[in-house]
């Protein structure tokens, strides 16, 4: 399950599924720092069509990071 990247604050399903659709990052619940998507976790995710059969497993492989990262570095 996903973590925070400031103070490892356990992040919800449902606070993950949020993430997920939102582009500018979201506030930890815990420490309000905001969160991104890493972007090891993107480059997984964006495989196409294969992305819609990761996404049942995209609360357990997810990582996240303090600032937002670019897709292609």
């Amino acid at each position: 399950m996903a973590r925070c990247a400031s103070c490892d604050y356990k992040w919800s399903i449902r606070d993950i599924w949020s993430l997920g659709f939102s582009k500018g990052g979201k506030p930890c619940p815990n420490c309000g720092k905001t969160q991104y998507i890493s972007g090891k976790t993107q480059k997984i995710f964006t495989l196409g069509y294969l992305s819609l059969l990761f996404t049942i497993v995209l609360p357990f492989i997810i990582t996240l990071s303090n600032v937002q990262e670019d897709l292609y570095d």
